[in-house]
């Protein structure tokens, strides 16, 4: 599997800053999300998951934070050049401690670059999407150092899954007004996985759900998913009052599967 996908140069770059931090040994680097799961489009994150033989201190977390600073791409990411970057750390004992809100010990992500800039830190947090990313990699992310996932990851049940989108839910309603495509398109997902215990991209996922609903409903999810491969803009997805109906008919939807 290994050989299957192209490791992009920002993982390796990634990989070799973690395999200089002795103060936090690497057990594995994988790739998952978009770059295994349907291929990554033009506005895709590079959605990197690291497991670490002991948590790191505050100066290896300073070093890694700065780093990733440099490489990964401010949001928005011009298309064709270096992405965003998206790194959940995980301590090899605290994924023995299944539950629907996995801990991670370091998360970095765009979407909290000017936290960073401000002298944030990233440190061990407990958060039901890392339940979710968790099961889906032990299914599907490729290995970039280390062993298999299935070999290193925790296999998640379904009922730890529905708990955790359980969690979700609301909080990710709540966030349409800021970013209305990933929404939509995330509740698709959850509602694709609540009801089969699979995971798809995005894209397959808004398929499904708009052949499944058609209506108002299958409209906004076609041009989500037309707007997520770059072939439209977000403003196809239509008026504010349209995308609150659609993710609370798709909110209900996902609830009935729960």
């Amino acid at each position: 599997m290994r050989d299957e996908v192209d490791i992009p140069e920002q993982a390796q770059a990634v990989l070799a800053i973690l395999q200089t931090e002795a103060d936090m040994p690497l057990a594995g680097l994988y790739l998952h999300g978009s770059a295994v799961a349907g291929g990554l489009r033009p506005h895709s994150d590079l959605d990197l998951l690291a497991v670490v033989d002991r948590p790191p201190e505050a100066p290896a977390r300073r070093r890694l934070l700065e780093a990733l600073l440099g490489i990964s791409a401010p949001y928005p990411a011009p298309v064709g050049g270096p992405r965003c970057l998206e790194l959940m750390v995980f301590d090899r004992s605290a994924l023995a401690r299944l539950s629907a809100a996995m801990e991670s010990t370091f998360v970095y992500g765009e979407w909290l670059r000017e936290a960073f800039e401000a002298g944030d830190v990233p440190q061990p947090l407990a958060d039901p999407e890392h339940t979710l990313v968790l099961a889906q990699a032990h299914r599907q992310a490729v290995p970039i150092a280390g062993p298999t996932a299935t070999d290193l990851l925790p296999e998640i049940g379904i009922a730890q899954v529905r708990e955790a989108m359980r969690r979700l839910l609301p909080g990710l309603v709540e966030g349409l007004d800021g970013d209305a495509r990933n929404v939509v398109l995330t509740l698709a997902r959850m509602w694709w996985t609540a009801g089969t215990g699979a995971f798809l991209s995005k894209d397959e996922a808004a398929e499904k759900a708009a052949a499944a609903f058609g209506g108002s409903t299958g409209e906004v999810l076609r041009a989500a998913r037309h707007a997520y491969l770059g072939l439209a803009g977000d403003a196809e997805l239509g008026p504010p009052a349209l995308l609150r109906e659609v993710a609370g008919h798709l909110s209900r939807e996902i609830e009935t599967r729960l």
